[in-house]
């Protein structure tokens, strides 16, 4: 295993991991966003009142989202499985 074939590994899988928690994290920055601006609109400074709407659309989007980034993770995995052999020698 040279060390280009591990660097390629690496790429790779930190490329599938910010491809598979995308949308979990925009989803987050989305809502605490609007969160943020109806609170400073508001003036109401509540910690706790962000909290619940962003576990609510984080709920959905990985109800939705959840079979592609779950048939990607296991795509990437099976990627690396098959290719392991190849890069032993």
């Amino acid at each position: 295993m040279t060390p280009e074939s591990v660097i390629e590994f690496g790429q790779h899988a930190l490329y599938v991991a910010m491809i598979v928690a995308a949308p979990l994290l925009l989803t987050a920055l989305a809502v605490g966003l609007i969160i943020g601006v109806v609170q400073a609109a508001t003036q109401i400074n509540e910690m706790t009142l962000s909290f619940i709407p962003k576990v609510m659309c984080m709920a959905a989007v990985a109800l939705i989202a959840g079979p592609w980034m779950l048939r990607t993770l296991v795509q990437f995995t099976r990627q690396l499985i098959e290719s392991l052999p190849g890069a032993v020698r």
